[in-house]
């Protein structure tokens, strides 16, 4: 009997068992379908606004001094999916329509060749400037090809940047430093440089070329030694003085082109030293006014300080919290922009993401895009820019990716390339962040952020759903739902593709949307 009731209770415990476990997958089932379901409302709240967006760019560094001699066909297609505004018949973007272009005046080392000591012959840059002193308007013609193609397709602004001074004026005569111990431009060279960039500037502007804004330094906090490609340390007093003598020689030679600095190489080093004393906290060294490096007030430094993303993406809490701190620290400068001016992805990303190997997929571009999101969102970032437009490199590096042949190749588009569309395409110089507030909790990685156009007239919204489901969604402006009058999906089977939705959006899994609603 006592064994009856043994098996009778085990057989009654198993059943209650297989009965629970059937309840809870039930329950698993029905949370995810309630998840998949759930309709989450936004409101736009376009009263309620924040920086005004300057631009979206890109470089040209260092590909395009050679695809720019590519025959016409294949260069044009390459500019028509950077600068291109136009829609083909179905409605979908011919190109992601940058408003700001990148030129790289080199430092001559191209034109030393091997004995540059720069090995991969890629990564020298040519100048105008030759070796004998005298100037040729002809060099750099692959990369003149493209910054008239900009200007062709009316994109905003042209940049021109450096990332070493002219090879006539480095200590070592190399466009790379010998050591790191110092700065490669010699005191004495300091206003032969400035006058450079005057002298360069005026001869682009006889070329067709009006450049709008110059940056003469290139992540100074590194020490560039290593030979793999143009660079150069700077500490904080030469950039001070160095730019208060290209200031000068604008005024003489009646040159309206403004000056952007110091472009460093983290966030972080323009309100910190961290590891780089005399090379950081470059925020409060420029533009405060009672630092001894003082330049706020220089007629032609731009009301803009700039620095890279780079090492600040990964984790999250590093990705908010660093822009967190540079926010911050610009409310004490209330006139002053910051530009995001330079990222790709580097390194290791806290294992989240690689930089090594090109990948065309949707996976880095929704990397990318949160970034952008972060930047634009906390950082307050007025323009953001992306290193390099075109790759020749098995790396996370470029919009597009082409061979690395010198007088013809091929060419193919990433999803970074139409996930920056995403953004740069719809959202153009002069449009306003504004704010967005979800009325019940989405899942903290569907990212939202919005944009009120230059002439007020349309609401950008840019939705990154980085999820393998849908999320639904819908959007109110006072309490009225609103139908976007056009919208824009990168995902892994379209690129920056037209589709149509009503009140009622089923945002694809991985994928970046953009919404244009009329107002």
């Amino acid at each position: 009997m006592k064994k009856n009731f043994q098996s009778f209770f085990f057989l009654l415990t198993l059943h209650l068992f297989f009965i629970s476990c059937q309840q809870e997958n039930n329950d698993k089932k029905k949370g995810t379908t309630e998840e998949r379901t759930k309709l989450t409302s936004i409101s736009i709240e376009d009263e309620v606004v924040f920086q005004t967006i300057d631009n979206f760019g890109a470089s040209d560094a260092w590909s395009m001094q050679h695809i720019g001699n590519w025959p016409t066909h294949k260069k044009q297609k390459i500019a028509q999916l950077l600068f291109s505004q136009e829609l083909d018949k179905n409605n979908n973007p011919l190109g992601i329509g940058l408003s700001l272009w990148r030129f790289n005046l080199g430092a001559g080392s191209a034109q030393q060749g091997a004995d540059s000591g720069i090995a991969d012959e890629w990564r020298r840059a040519d100048s105008f400037l030759q070796l004998d002193g005298t100037y040729s308007w002809q060099r750099q013609s692959g990369q003149v090809w493209f910054a008239k193609a900009a200007k062709a397709y009316e994109v905003d602004q042209l940049l021109v940047f450096l990332n070493s001074p002219h090879v006539n004026f480095t200590r070592n005569n190399k466009a790379f430093s010998a050591s790191g111990d110092q700065s490669n431009l010699a005191v004495v060279n300091y206003k032969k440089f400035a006058d450079y960039l005057s002298h360069s500037i005026k001869g682009m502007e006889n070329l067709g070329l009006s450049v709008d804004i110059i940056s003469p330094f290139n992540e100074p906090q590194w020490d560039w030694a290593d030979g793999g490609q143009e660079g150069t340390p700077f500490w904080n007093e030469e950039i001070a003085e160095i730019t208060r003598l290209i200031n000068k020689s604008f005024i003489q030679n009646n040159i309206e082109t403004k000056i952007d600095l110091p472009e460093t190489a983290q966030l972080n080093y323009l309100v910190e030293d961290d590891n780089k004393s005399g090379r950081g906290t470059q925020l409060d060294y420029f533009f405060n006014e009672n630092s001894a490096g003082y330049i706020g007030d220089l007629e032609h430094l731009g009301k803009v300080i700039s620095g890279h993303s780079y090492f600040t993406t990964s984790p999250t809490s590093k990705l908010v919290g660093e822009r967190k701190k540079l926010n911050q620290a610009l409310k004490d400068f209330q006139n002053l922009k910051f530009w995001m001016s330079e990222y790709c992805i580097l390194g290791d990303n806290n294992g989240e993401i690689e930089g090594n190997s090109k990948d065309l997929s949707i996976e880095p571009a929704l990397y990318m895009a949160k970034v952008i999101h972060h930047d634009l969102s906390i950082a307050n970032a007025s323009a953001w820019h992306w290193w390099t437009a075109v790759s020749v490199y098995d790396y996370k590096d470029g919009l597009i990716y082409a061979d690395k042949n010198k007088k013809d190749g091929n060419f193919e588009e990433s999803k970074m390339l139409w996930a920056l569309g995403n953004y740069s395409r719809f959202i153009r110089p002069g449009a306003k962040r504004i704010q967005i507030n979800s009325e019940e909790q989405l899942p903290e990685e569907i990212l939202i952020s919005g944009f009120r156009s230059p002439d007020n007239q349309e609401n950008v919204l840019v939705i990154i759903n980085p999820l393998n489901r849908k999320i639904q969604v819908q959007f109110k402006n006072n309490e009225k739902l609103l139908t976007p009058r056009s919208s824009y999906v990168t995902s892994s089977a379209k690129n920056l593709a037209s589709v149509e939705y009503g009140t009622k959006i089923s945002l694809t899994e991985k994928s970046i949307t953009t919404l244009i609603f009329s107002k």
